[in-house]
């Protein structure tokens, strides 16, 4: 396997598990089956049986079956068909059969977790194109055991701090986004396509992050590339062009076998206007302060209200999307700091910081990094300069 066992982890979970009196976790997304058995699927149509006890059960379809049995941690496998003549009926409800013949085989009818509540989830590893839960789905696992409860409060407090190992995994999601800006970076000219921009750094995370550190399976890029005026948040790329002395903005991602990064990246082509130099600066400003502040037993909500607080002062507009969010299995998970959020920082966080401003008329600049909370502060994730004048 590319992974050793996480024991941290799943010991975590089980602590968990014990405390809800849970017999067992049934999970289906994609990010949730790779955090419980390091198997992250190709299509959304595996399933886990994470017992309190014992070792984990993988429901895959059969062209999986060899690399799941390599790729996930102490785990039964058991494939299934994804076309059968005799059950005309869509692969999940074979997966779901077998789920639940697992559950009956292992005795787990009691009180198991089930996904009932979500806020997201991350891409399988064939294509971004999620494979949703049915009503059918739902009841029938429910039906199925004596007492379900939802495990997604139990696997979001385990996910809010992260083990070693998947601090080094997101360390290679990073170490490869920044190869692939330092590829694209020579090459980015006045009056090419944002879109190309784009599409060369998206191919170059894939290009370079597949087999990197001669241990990653599988790398994919995500990108939006706007430059100047076209920099607006919550927008797509679109046919416009990079444009001299104003920030040509990658807001990216970078996924390497299930785990990921979040990041707003910048480039200059010439020398920044000084409307931009101060824009630069003042955020820059905020930013610092901002990391400043993550650290263990600060209020997450604190977070938050720094970094508005800051905005304001500098007389910008406050930015739409939230400023800061947690990172792992997900680019955007728990724990989410706002002025109302409960909680504090804890150390083993992974936290995306984002201040950013833009302008009515358009522009505007964002910075971002990931950051793991440690026991006196924080170590920042990503070796790209955020001063992108330098």
């Amino acid at each position: 396997m590319s992974y050793p066992v996480d024991d941290i982890k799943l010991e975590r979970v089980r602590a968990l598990m014990a405390e809800e009196n849970l017999d067992a976790l049934v999970v289906r997304a994609p990010d949730n089956v790779v955090y419980l058995t390091n198997y992250w699927p190709m299509k959304g149509y595996a399933m886990a049986v994470f017992p309190r006890q014992g070792p984990a059960t993988l429901v895959v379809l059969e062209p999986q079956e060899d690399e799941a049995v390599v790729m996930a941690w102490d785990a039964e496998v058991r494939p299934f068909r994804f076309y059968d003549p005799t059950d005309p009926r869509p692969p999940l409800n074979r997966a779901l059969d077998m789920t639940i013949q697992v559950l009956q085989e292992r005795g787990l009818t009691g009180r198991v977790g089930i996904e009932l509540s979500q806020s997201g989830q991350s891409t399988d590893r064939m294509m971004g194109e999620p494979t949703v839960y049915t009503y059918e789905y739902f009841t029938t696992l429910m039906n199925a055991v004596s007492e379900p409860i939802d495990a997604v409060p139990v696997l979001t407090r385990a996910r809010l701090t992260k083990t070693t190992q998947e601090i080094e995994r997101m360390r290679m999601a990073n170490e490869v986004a920044t190869l692939a800006l330092e590829a694209v970076k020579p090459q980015i000219r006045v009056g090419m396509k944002t879109a190309e921009l784009g599409a060369m750094w998206e191919g170059y995370v894939h290009q370079l992050g597949i087999g990197f550190g001669d241990t990653v399976k599988m790398a994919r890029g995500f990108s939006l590339v706007w430059s100047g005026p076209g920099i607006r948040t919550f927008t797509p790329t679109k046919d416009e062009v990079v444009v001299a002395n104003e920030p040509t903005l990658f807001e990216i991602w970078v996924c390497v076998d299930g785990y990921w990064n979040d990041l707003t990246k910048n480039m200059v082509v010439g020398e920044l206007t000084p409307r931009y130099d101060k824009l630069t600066d003042d955020l820059l400003m905020i930013f610092d302060r901002a990391i400043a502040y993550a650290r263990p037993g600060a209020t997450l909500g604190g977070l938050d209200e720094l970094i508005r607080a800051e905005i304001d002062d500098a007389g910008y507009l406050q930015p739409s999307h939230p400023v800061s969010h947690g990172v792992g299995a997900r680019a955007h998970e728990p724990p989410w700091p706002h002025r109302a959020a409960p909680g504090v920082i804890e150390e083993g966080m992974v936290l995306a910081i984002e201040p950013g401003t833009y302008f009515p008329e358009g522009g505007g600049l964002r910075l971002e990094d990931n950051f793991l909370i440690t026991a006196d502060g924080n170590e920042k994730l990503n070796r790209y300069e955020d001063d992108f004048r330098t």
